[in-house]
């Protein structure tokens, strides 16, 4: 009998939603590994005897490789979750592995141009990692699509400081070892994890323990944020001995782990196909609000799935002449064809593109205004972004369900903030490039939480993988030309006038970046512009699919 009661507790366990999330968080805790890139770059340079404009090129394949999802957008939609899983796992094992292979000396030099297909290859597993990760959470959290999302994404960018963490506890100066990390490290959490993430009927798993499970998340987020900060700082600026390094490497994973804590917790205060014992201590108003919000969702959910029946039910000729309307579930072709979709996506492309060229440009900007130190701003600016898209998803969750507003209010004021820090670097006033990285971090950071929750929320989940693939297409496009064209023409040309004046090879000085970062600052504000505008033409999406529900 016993035996029979933990193996149904193990089941239950192993079909919660919860459990799929905090899996799917330390997948995507391992994906960021493009924000890496920085870090490895010395070792190819040293080992393949690379200049600059050769490691320039590798930074080009790895970003085209970080957000060309096109295949992991198609393939989300016919192959099974675990698939997508080893897909990535494999695509990283070969990429990064081979890579490794070449750094070490263990395999001979590569001509240049295959080490960018081996680094894109590499990097082009997050983009497996991701689209499961994110279209199997939303279809679990429904109705939580701003939290998860924000929660997933802010992990990815968790990568760099774990990787490098574990690395620093090695205790050791062969850099071809952090290689051999990215390498192995996502693809073995993948593997570990490709059965765990996967769709569970999460919609049915509603419960009014959900808010608590989220604030839990939530406060570990805030503590990782911090920790990560502190730690940063301390190792910068102090001589940390072998002992505190590997303490603290030890308080990080705890932290990590830690979220486990919810399905466990939820298991064993659950009894089989019942309700939850913390739901039976509620009051019964707070139970019937929670059951009539459980069947608001399973109503909506099996209205979506009744018109995909119908509709595929259909003839042909009569299925290619409907046209979907916001809110229902669109394929690639008709959300191109769409108005919104495209105002959402040059808004994106406009906000996130301007954001990625400061953290391309950052080491540059700093030492331009005079700072010699440049790691500070890049370890804080990825605190900030991890921050920004967390916070992100939980304030533009406010905004669609207290008070029914279009998400892309909060893309907006994203956006300001970070036309608000392109004008202080512009300026370049003595302390500000400390608020300009903060602004920028959130900004960027709220743009990946709040746009995946967007357009599922307008264009549906049933092809959100694709979807969700070719936004990210705007986050390259835009530094390629905003950072490609616009930032590095500008600073070459004042660098070029500077060494005809004082016979240097650097540009020195606020005027390096002022007029680009004026120019993005504009930009932002135009796209803050776009999404009002995609606000005014989806409130009333918004008004139906938040409705409040009567008790």
């Amino acid at each position: 009998m016993a035996t029979t009661k933990l193996g149904e507790k193990a089941r239950c366990f192993y079909r919660n939603r919860w459990l799929v999330l905090v899996a799917a968080m330390w997948v995507q805790s391992m994906a960021g590994v493009g924000y890496l890139f920085g870090a490895i770059s010395p070792a190819l340079k040293s080992a393949l005897g690379y200049n600059q404009r050769q490691v320039a090129a590798l930074a080009v394949a790895k970003n085209l490789g970080g957000y060309v999802g096109v295949v992991a957008g198609t393939a989300s939609a016919a192959l099974p979750p675990w698939a997508m899983m080893l897909l990535g796992a494999a695509q990283n094992l070969l990429g990064y592995g081979w890579i490794w292979l070449v750094v070490a000396g263990k395999a001979p030099p590569l001509p240049l141009s295959m080490m960018c297909v081996l680094i894109f290859v590499g990097t082009n597993s997050a983009t497996y990692f991701n689209t499961n990760s994110l279209v199997t959470c939303i279809l679990n959290f429904p109705r939580s699509r701003g939290p998860m999302v924000g929660i997933l994404k802010g992990f990815l960018g968790l990568t760099s400081a774990i990787l490098t963490q574990i690395y620093a506890v090695m205790h050791t100066t062969d850099q071809a070892k952090l290689v051999l990390m990215v390498a192995v490290g996502p693809a073995l959490v993948a593997i570990a994890m490709m059965f765990v993430v996967r769709p569970v009927n999460g919609h049915k798993q509603a419960r009014p323990s959900d808010k608590k499970s989220f604030t839990f998340i939530y406060t570990i987020c805030m503590l990782l944020a911090s920790y990560l900060a502190v730690v940063k700082l301390a190792q910068d600026f102090l001589k940390l001995s072998d002992n505190v390094v590997n303490i603290l490497t030890v308080i990080l994973f705890v932290l990590l782990i830690s979220p486990i804590a919810i399905p466990i917790t939820l298991t064993i205060t659950s009894k089989v196909e019942e309700v939850s014992v913390e739901e039976a201590l509620l009051s019964e108003p707070l139970t019937r609000e929670a059951s009539t919000s459980s069947q608001e969702e399973e109503a909506i959910l099996s209205e979506v799935e009744d018109k995909s029946k119908v509709i595929d039910s259909l003839p042909p000729y009569e299925r290619k002449n409907m046209r979907p309307h916001l809110g229902d579930n669109f394929t690639m072709m008709q959300a191109l064809v769409k108005a919104e979709f495209w105002l959402i996506w040059i808004s994106f492309w406009l906000g996130s593109g301007s954001g990625l060229t400061v953290m391309d440009n950052l080491g540059q900007m700093s030492q331009a205004v005079g700072f010699k130190d440049v790691h500070i701003f890049v370890s804080l600016t990825s605190i900030w972004n991890f921050l920004g898209r967390v916070g992100g998803g939980y304030l533009s969750e406010i905004i669609v369900r207290e008070h029914g507003y279009p998400r892309h209010i909060g893309l907006a004021i994203a956006q300001i903030l970070i036309s608000a820090a392109h004008f202080l670097f512009a300026m370049a006033w003595p302390g500000t490039m400390y608020i300009s990285t903060f602004l920028v971090g959130l900004g960027y950071g709220a743009h990946w939480a709040i746009v995946p929750a967007a357009v599922s929320e307008l264009f549906g989940v049933k092809h959100f993988g694709a979807m969700y693939n070719f936004l990210t297409l705007a986050n390259p496009a835009g530094s390629l030309i905003f950072s490609g064209l616009i930032t590095s023409t500008l600073y070459d040309y004042e660098a070029e006038k500077q060494a005809h004046q004082h016979h240097q090879v650097k540009c020195e000085g606020a005027v390096c970046f002022f007029v680009s970062s004026l120019v993005m600052s504009v930009l932002c504000v135009v796209g803050a512009g776009l999404s009002l505008i995609v606000v005014h033409r989806t409130k009333r999406v918004y008004a139906d699919l938040y409705r409040p529900v009567c008790t």
